[in-house]
């Protein structure tokens, strides 16, 4: 054995050139089929160059689509175009899933742009100030615009309210780009926001198979040495996450995993089998990770679910309350909290609903149905 065991892990080899290239959060020097959606949000961002605020941007698409990556491209190149002209525009990424009231928002920016603001102790009034303060900064004569990138703004919005944008939309020279997977996240913005948050909408569409494939494909030389991966690994992770609504995102998972399998058989090529190994793994993490954070009676009106899918039921709400009601045995939540219970679970992709009609008389029902593998789901509640 030898003295250190990270001696002998190091010495057995891998199958990956640079693993970091894989990951969904690399930021690559070209990114395939966005340079539409780039060159739009460059567009409106032109202005900031001539001391204009810059409208307010919006960007939409499902998860994998590559908002993110597509804004933080564009505000390095916008950074890098204007380092050497007579205006000074300061652009900062806030992911509003590590910061998650307006407090924290603004904290943060006063933290970035160098001032030392506390994420607590402060009343808002004085985190606003101070951030309003260093805004007044002079160079070159006038005033810094600063453009803030607020990535999953629905989060922060659902969890504390809309403050944030008013507090930005009546700040002198702030742009904010908005980055949501939801179309309909302005429902948690009241009219009196609305009315100056007159933003500018990109909407980023799912990547195709096809496309998926030249993504992968130009990853895969950064991350892998030449001969690694065989011919069909690439169509096959573009082709499983096509399916996913074209998720680039688990694409890259797919194929990092595929890798992973590979390093752990100590094998110097990634096979198509490994993928379809890598596809069973990245679902039951995914599950498991989900079920266990999901409060204890929501977690109960899934086993209900499950139950009556196993059992080849029809579910509608009636019977799933009774369903559930037979195994929290007492323990129950009221029949209008289920449906609440429901829309988070459709949210999360694990059921889907159906509205159908029963015909003249009879209304409409809706039909409750598991999107995920049942075996998966048995084993990510019964270990939690």
């Amino acid at each position: 054995m030898p003295a250190n065991i990270f001696e002998g892990l190091e010495k057995k080899g891998s199958v990956f050139k640079d693993k970091q290239s894989l990951d969904h959060r690399f930021l690559p020097d070209n990114l395939p089929h966005r340079r539409e959606q780039i060159e739009a949000i460059a567009t409106y961002w032109l202005d900031a160059l001539k001391h204009i605020t810059p409208s307010d941007v919006t960007i939409f698409g499902k998860t994998g689509t590559g908002k993110t990556a597509a804004a933080k491209f564009a505000m390095n190149q916008l950074q890098d175009f204007a380092a050497d002209k007579e205006v000074k525009i300061r652009t900062e990424y806030i992911r509003c899933t590590d910061y998650t009231t307006e407090y924290q928002v603004i904290a943060r920016l006063c933290q970035l742009m160098g001032r030392d603001v506390p994420y607590r102790g402060w009343t808002k009034g004085e985190v606003i100030n101070a951030f309003r303060d260093v805004l007044k900064t002079q160079v070159y004569g006038k005033r810094i615009i600063l453009i803030v990138i607020l990535d999953e703004i629905d989060i922060l919005l659902k969890n504390d309210g809309d403050g944030i944008l008013y507090t930005l939309t009546r700040t002198d020279n702030v742009s904010i780009l908005s980055i949501s997977n939801y179309v309909d996240f302005k429902k948690f913005i009241k009219s009196r926001v609305l009315s100056s948050f007159r933003d500018r909408e990109i909407v980023f569409p799912p990547y195709g198979a096809q496309q998926l494939v030249d993504i992968l494909g130009e990853r895969s030389e950064l991350a892998f040495e030449d001969s690694i991966l065989e011919s069909d690994v690439i169509p096959l992770c573009a082709a499983m996450a096509a399916k996913e609504e074209g998720d680039a995102r688990y694409a890259l998972d797919l194929l990092r995993t595929s890798g992973e399998i590979a390093d752990e058989k100590e094998s110097k090529t990634i096979k198509g089998e490994m993928v379809r190994e890598a596809k069973d793994k990245i679902e039951h993490n995914k599950v498991t990770d989900l079920i266990s954070t999901l409060p204890t009676q929501q977690q109960r009106v899934l086993e209900s679910i499950l139950k009556l899918t196993i059992e080849k039921e029809e579910i509608i709400s009636g019977k799933l309350y009774d369903t559930y009601k037979e195994l929290a045995k007492g323990d129950t939540v009221s029949y209008r909290r289920i449906f609440d219970f429901i829309n988070e679970l459709e949210m999360l992709g694990i059921i889907s609903t159906n509205t159908i009609s029963r015909g003249r008389g009879k209304g409409r029902t809706n039909i409750i149905t598991l999107q995920c593998d049942k075996g998966i789901l048995e084993d990510a509640l019964y270990s939690v």
